[in-house]
């Protein structure tokens, strides 16, 4: 059995992928940033005229990409205590890793999924945090 699942509560992809896929009892969410799904904004980015990058808050995308994760999940038939595994791709991880990684503890410190953390060049927009997510379903 498998079932793409696609939500207005989060961000649209940017591509030709879904917000998740199930297969059988697990939920395979593709990558979900930190835009807003109502307006598409990046919460405390700040831009020059140009386009290029000159503020960012990690806190606000952390609480940002968090909200997003939980609604794919929920729109999906899982929830947050049912993540077992998370990728986070960081574009700064001298600068953020401590605020994430505090905001991360704060929210799985009940959840105990496996977790890896990596540093990307960018992603395909100007955010600072994307989450590579499986979860189950009962």
């Amino acid at each position: 059995m498998s079932e793409i699942i696609n939500t207005e509560s989060a961000a649209k992809p940017l591509g030709a992928y879904p917000h998740a896929r199930r297969v059988g009892n697990l939920l395979f969410l593709s990558g979900i940033g930190s835009r807003n799904a109502k307006d598409n904004t990046i919460p405390g980015l700040k831009l020059d005229a140009d386009g290029t990058i000159i503020g960012y808050d990690i806190e606000a995308e952390c609480l940002q990409v968090f909200a997003n994760v939980r609604a794919v999940l929920e729109a999906s038939g899982s929830s947050w205590d049912k993540i077992v595994d998370v990728t986070v791709f960081l574009t700064n991880m001298k600068k953020d890793f401590p605020v994430y990684n505090k905001i991360y503890g704060e929210y799985f410190k009940e959840v105990q999924a496996c977790r890896t953390t990596v540093e990307v060049k960018s992603l395909p927009t100007p955010i600072a945090i994307e989450l590579k997510v499986i979860a189950t379903i009962d």
